[in-house]
This record gives C-alpha cells, structure tokens and sequence, in this order.
C-alpha cells in the first residue's frame, strides 16, 4: 500500500456511479420542498456488476494487515471531522435534520464508532485460543476470516451514520461493501461516497472496496440476489421480512435491525428533572426518527401529573422549522418523507379519538415541508395504534400505570424488542424491572446511551430483527468464524477406529463412563474398559 497525495475533497464532488436503469429518482429537502436534483437508479445487472468489482476489490484487501486497515479508516475519521460542518448542512438538506442532531447523530456517532474501533477491533478478530480439552496434544484456535463482499441496505433517517455504521466493521474486517442508500435521500450518497474514495485514492487501494448505489425496494433485492456474504438490513418490520424471504433463495446471513416501540419507563421515586429530559431526548432526536426512540412514555401514577406538567412546559418550547435558513435555532426538524408525515397524522388522529388529548401539538406544522408540530398526548392507553405502531415522528405518548408490574407487562405488550429507559433514584427497582422487559439493550436513568457505548452489542429481539452491530459481537458478524485443530506436538499416532474390533465397544463405554461418570458409574465404567481390554488383546 503507497501513500499517495490528496487534493482536499470538493464540497459536492460527482464520484458515485450513476445506474443504468431508466428510472430517475428526484431527490426533495424535506424541509423546504425545494428540488436538489436526480439520480439515476441501478439495475439488476449493475448490481451484479458491482458484486463482480467488489469481489475483485476485496481480493487484495482481505490480506491487508490491521496497521494497514487502521490507517485507513483513520483517514477516513480525519475527513469526516474536517469536513464536519458541511456534511452537517448536508444532512440537514438532504433529511430536515437540524444542524445539532446531524452533529451529535451523525458526526459524533461514527467518529465514536472509529476511535473504538481503531483502539479495539484487533485485538477482537486476532486468532483466539481455546481448550483442545481432551486432546492436549493439539492446539484449538478460532480464527476470524473475511466473509468477502457485505451488502448493507440502509434507511433514510441517519443519512451518514446508516452507512458508515455497518461499513467501519466490514472494512477491518476485511470485507468489501455495497451499500444500497434509501432513495429518499439519495442526495447526499456522492458526496458519502467521496469519503471513502478519497481515502483509497490516497493509499492506492481501489475505490470498489466500498461502493454506494441508488434505487428502491427493486434495488436491494437485487443486490441479495447478487449473491453477496452477508446482508445488515436496517428498516421496518415489513420489509425484514421482504428481506428474510429473499436472502432465503441465496442462502444469505443476515443482521436485521428492524425499529422498536421502545418504552421509557418513569418510577414514582425518579428524579423529575431528569425524567423529564430524558423523555424529550427520546421522543423529539431526529424528529423521533429513530429506531431507539422512546414512542412510549410510561409513568406511575403518584409522579403523572407533576411529570406531565414538566413536560408539556418543556415542549411547548420546542422551535420547528428550516435549519439552515438563517433564522435561528431549531430544536426539531422534519420528517423525510410525506408519507412519513400522514402515518404519524393518522396514529396521533387514532388516539384522539380514543380518549388521548393533545396538551402541546398534535397536528401537521410549518407547511413549507413535511413538519409535524411537537408533540404531547397524554392519557393513552395500550389498544391505541400509537402505543403499538411504530410512530417515527414527533410524539411523546404518555401512558399512566400503578405498580412496577405493571410497567413491565405494559413494555412487553408490542411486538417489538429493540431498547428500553428506566428512570429511578433505585437502581436496584430499576435493574429488577429492566431484567423482565424483552429487549436488545437497556438503559438506567439516560435515554440510548448504550449505543455510544460502542463496546455493548446493538440488536434486538422478537420483531425488532436479530444479530448484533457494534462491539466484539459487531466486528464478528463480519467474518466466518472458523475452528481450527492443529498438532501441539508431532505425535503421529494413528487414531484407528476401523475395522472394528470385537472389544471396541466395551473399551469405548467404559472410557466414556469413567471419564463423564459419578459414583458407581465410573466403577461400571472400568469393568467396560478392562472388558474390552481383555477382549482385544486375546482375540
């Protein structure tokens, strides 16, 4: 690998592949509804294509020595910081974030995920040495081997972070990836892709390593009927299945992270103040865009009312609008899609109508883009849609209930089991009623810090997907994990098991008793063994 020099990177660089398909795909901020431009989507074919490069591409990699992998995904952490105020404009175009939530959840994550990463990956896909257990004579290993060309399916709420997240791990793990961008925020992927080709350039590796392509639902079943190593899917229930089904014809693993109905679960002895912050972190980041947000907000009776208060003060304070227009701060942003924005209208419309009230919002808001107002219903109830549903809007949906019991029973009453927030001065009563709920992750008294934990597993469980990002387990998705046995010693015994002798039987049961046996069964177990003995050598 030859270090090469680097021209900086252009602000709005034209390094993507465009497909061949005849399907355009326009490209909308969500915030403004002004018209960024089109691209054009990839065919089945361009997929195989980009399987064949990426292959190719990987050959030369996967040999690549962790110093190597390391320096290269420095440079890639060094861009990504250099280059931190435009790609936050970038993310606020192209998705309605606001300019804090595509720092602290773009930024801030994928730089975390790299220094992690850099400090830690070696050391957990070195070779690892096991027992040999009863064979002392030879050497167990497990090693960790590059599974070859990684597709990553991505959705449209965490433009860069969607992207980077899965790749860092694939990468150091030797992979190749494609990467298939929603097609609703299509925008941004040739300047994401920049990223990664401005590193390669820079090192003289080859850009198809990691390789960005455009398209809808078509073009990621193409890209797992391209027959790559191992899909990471991350989007709603739905489509995981869409994506099970299909990964089934080719024999392809797969890590779905599928969304959550995560619960915020506020006891009558948690800090109010406290409480209250963290509810308004997990419903409002990203619009509540987000697979960790906290769509229901359980609170006991004794503290509801004083919560609900504190709250809706809160919230009512909450600024909606363009972020990059100039006119100020901007607490919550907008959601990417129209149809985003009727789901949520409906699941709010729903609970209205069942007795929910609207105390801050509740309706669509600046008609310049796709806003829903800040939202708190309280008073909801567990057959409400909106305490079932995956919302991914604005809302903060608060639900009373009695006894810690109940909380638990509420929280595993969804078909989901991405995360859970406890909040309690108690961290015992907290742990007590985190260990019952079902779920992937689970965090005391902060709202989905444990994904910046990086070195905590990601995942979840019932209909929030299976396997595991992040972490030693994340790095590991990545790579068949091979058992190796190997001599310690040249000891060049034959191991003869055939042709049968007429005492194998009786010394095999009576090694197998002696050796797993208790009591009377090891004295039974010697008796076979001198049987057997006896019967082979006077045969």
């Amino acid at each position: 690998m030859t270090e090469r020099a680097a021209e900086p990177a252009p602000s709005r660089p034209d390094s993507i592949r465009q497909g061949t398909s005849r399907e355009e795909l326009e490209c909308l901020n969500p915030a403004t509804g002004q018209r960024l431009g089109t691209v054009r989507a990839q065919s089945a074919e361009d997929m195989k294509d980009a399987v064949a490069r990426a292959r190719h591409a990987q050959r030369a990699w996967r040999g690549t020595s962790f110093r190597t992998r390391r320096k290269v995904l420095q440079r890639i952490g060094d861009h990504i910081l250099r280059e931190a105020d435009a790609l936050c404009a970038l993310m606020c175009e192209d998705a309605g974030k606001t300019r804090e939530n595509a720092l602290l959840g773009e930024i801030w994550t994928v730089s975390e995920k790299l220094r992690w990463t850099l400090k830690h990956g070696e050391k957990h896909l070195r070779p690892e040495r096991v027992s040999s257990g009863l064979f002392p004579h030879k050497r167990a290993t497990i090693e960790f081997h590059p599974r070859g060309v990684v597709g990553v399916i991505a959705p449209w709420n965490y433009p860069l972070q969607n992207v980077l997240g899965p790749v860092i791990p694939a990468l150091f793990a030797g992979n190749a990836c494609i990467v298939k961008i929603s097609e609703h925020v299509a925008h941004s992927a040739a300047r994401i892709q920049w990223i990664f080709d401005e590193a390669f350039d820079h090192f003289g590796l080859p850009r198809e390593l990691v390789q960005l392509v455009l398209g809808d639902g078509r073009t990621g079943k193409a890209l797992i009927d391209a027959h790559v190593d191992l899909i990471v899917f991350t989007g709603s229930m739905e489509n995981g299945r869409k994506v099970l089904r299909s990964s089934a014809d080719t024999i392809t693993p797969v890590i779905l992270e599928l969304g959550g109905k995560d619960a915020l679960v506020v006891l009558d002895d948690a800090h109010l103040e406290q409480a209250a912050h963290g509810a308004l972190a997990g419903s409002f980041i990203a619009a509540g865009q987000n697979c960790l947000a906290a769509e229901r907000t359980l609170v006991q009776r004794p503290v509801y009312e004083a919560f609900v208060a504190r709250v809706t003060e809160l919230a009512s304070q909450l600024r909606q609008g363009d972020p990059l227009d100039g006119a100020g701060a901007i607490d919550v942003g907008a959601l990417v899609t129209p149809a985003q924005l009727q789901i949520v209208q409906d699941l709010v419309d729903d609970a209205i109508a069942k007795g929910a009230r609207a105390v801050v919002g509740g309706s669509r808001g600046p008609a310049s883009g796709n806003f829903f107002q800040p939202t708190v219903l309280v008073d909801c109830t567990p057959d409400m849609r909106i305490m079932q549903e995956e919302t991914f809007g604005p809302i903060m949906a608060i639900a009373p209930f009695d006894t810690d019991d109940d909380a638990v029973r509420i929280a595993n009453s969804t078909e989901y089991g991405l995360s859970l927030t406890v909040m309690s001065k108690s961290g015992q009563r907290a742990k007590a009623i985190a260990d019952r709920v079902v779920s992937g992750s689970c965090s005391i008294n902060d709202f989905g810090l444990t994904y910046m934990v990086q070195g905590l597993p990601f995942g979840g469980e019932r209909g929030s997907g299976f396997g595991r990002l992040n972490g030693r387990e994340g790095l590991r998705a990545c790579t068949n994990q091979k058992a190796v046995l190997e001599d310690r010693f040249p000891i060049h015994l034959p191991a003869k098991l055939f042709p049968v002798t007429p005492g194998d039987y009786n010394t095999f049961k009576g090694t197998i008793r002696l050796i797993y046996g208790r009591g009377s069964e090891r004295a039974k177990g010697a008796a076979d063994l001198a049987r057997g003995l006896w019967a082979s050598l006077t045969r």
